[in-house]
């Protein structure tokens, strides 16, 4: 369960509303603002607009109050939404890590570095009190403001929010492209929970601006926003929010059809079969893979190789035998070990260390978790995966260590998860380290076993 969210609670009293009153303006459920405001569920993203209007607050300022309660930032510069009033209107400009270190940012707000302020002020920026600039940061910088900041390409993409035809070019597709990617890269380190909102903000800018924008530029921002919206799936699917990950998954199949893009369809299914996995429905899964495999698109190989083995590993959960899912993933490893270094970006994640994962899954799930612990020994190394990923990992080691009858392995793996888990605030871990308790009900009074179910329930 999420911490009371404070700041979203004194921003709805004052706007002089309560939960009843809010619920009938949005139009939401009395319960649906309780969970909010308790820190158990977040709105879904079409209503926090109006929600921000409401409550008479920017987006910006919303998806702050949305984020109390959660794990603490790494060190270093975070990434922010910095509000920027574009147009009379406030538009949460997102920036990556690696412009606010670049930027005089970091040295303005307390909560963005420890740097200490220049001896003497070099723009009329810096001459601003303390106060001052924490007020435009809360309330909105006008995009005159930006190029004081040290910010240059954001201020072309404010100038873009304004005017798409005249400002819109590679400058702003090229943002938000590095923007997207450093998110991603965030996301295995610091949790979806602080990487969510800044996707947002990037994917929200690029609908403003797509629907004026001539047609060869709204193609090639629909293309950046495809990939962008169903990484938000992937956010929200890691905070277990399904309802809100298929939102953003169909966004994506929707851009990426406008966009003319195939390619990117058949990588939007195939993420679709995996969320069927989560949520256990082999059926779903295999029509979903046999679509990504036989689909009207030319995958890449790698991709093509995810995909045989997710095909086999619905299979394995229907009741394969050993010999029908091996013959399946032997298809993978070959379209794996087929494919070229220069395949599309799609599928540049997949290579042999997560094929091995992935086939230590199938294992389990084909009745031969002894089997699968062994491959988990043998190839699950940190230093290859990111800590979110490293802790989704050794939870389903650890459900094979369960159900290989070793129950006190079982739980000290599955406590380094829950650790991994805690860090990055991956309910989708969390999850599955719910389903090793399970399975460990016979051992429950194990010292070991009990640990784990009181870290889970901590």
């Amino acid at each position: 369960m999420g911490e009371r969210r404070e700041g979203l609670v004194r921003a709805r009293k004052a706007a002089n509303l309560t939960q009843e009153k809010l619920a009938a303006l949005l139009p939401a459920d009395e319960k649906s603002i309780r969970a909010w405001e308790s820190g158990r569920s977040e709105p879904r993203p079409h209503r926090r607009d109006r929600l921000a209007r409401l409550l008479r607050i920017s987006p910006a300022r919303l998806e702050e109050l949305l984020r109390e309660g959660t794990a603490p930032d790494l060190r270093g510069p975070p990434s922010v939404l910095l509000p920027v009033i574009v147009d009379g209107r406030p538009v949460a400009l997102p920036l990556d890590r690696a412009t606010v270190a670049a930027s005089v940012l970091g040295r303005l707000v307390p909560a963005l570095g420890d740097a200490a302020p220049p001896a003497a002020p070099t723009t009329e920026w810096d001459a601003m009190s303390p106060l001052s600039r924490r007020s435009l940061l809360k309330n909105g910088l006008p995009v005159a403001a930006l190029p004081a900041l040290g910010i240059g390409s954001a201020e072309h993409v404010a100038r873009a929010v304004e005017n798409p035809r005249r400002y819109m070019d590679k400058t702003v597709t090229h943002y938000f492209r590095r923007q997207l990617d450093q998110y991603k890269y965030e996301d295995g380190e610091r949790g979806a929970a602080k990487t969510l909102p800044m996707t947002l903000g990037v994917l929200d800018i690029i609908d403003r601006i797509a629907r004026d924008a001539t047609a060869d530029d709204q193609r090639d921002l629909l293309r950046i926003g495809s990939e962008g919206a169903e990484f938000a799936g992937w956010l929200y699917r890691d905070r277990r929010q399904m309802e809100d990950s298929l939102y953003w998954h169909d966004r994506a199949m929707e851009w990426a059809q406008a966009a003319g893009d195939s390619t990117m369809q058949g990588y939007i299914l195939l993420k679709k079969a995996q969320v069927a996995y989560d949520e256990r429905d082999p059926r779903r899964m295999l029509i979903l893979t046999r679509a990504v495999r036989k689909g009207p698109w030319a995958l890449p190989q790698r991709l093509q190789a995810e995909a045989a083995q997710q095909e086999a590993r619905a299979e394995a959960m229907l009741g394969a035998s050993a010999d029908q899912v091996n013959r399946k993933l032997d298809v993978a490893w070959k379209l794996l070990g087929d494919a070229g270094p220069a395949e599309s970006p799609l599928g540049a994640h997949f290579n042999a260390t997560l094929l091995n994962m992935q086939t230590a899954i199938c294992y389990t799930e084909a009745g031969e978790p002894r089997r699968s612990v062994e491959l988990y020994e043998k190839t699950l190394k940190e230093t290859q995966f990111s800590r979110r990923d490293y802790g989704f990992f050794l939870s389903l080691m650890a459900n094979s260590l369960a159900l290989s009858g070793e129950p006190d392995q079982a739980a000290q793996t599955g406590l380094i998860s829950a650790h991994r888990a805690a860090e990055t605030n991956s309910r989708r871990t969390k999850e599955e380290l719910r389903r090793v308790v399970g399975v460990l009900k016979p051992w429950h009074n194990r010292p070991d076993v009990r640990e784990l179910r009181e870290a889970l329930n901590s």
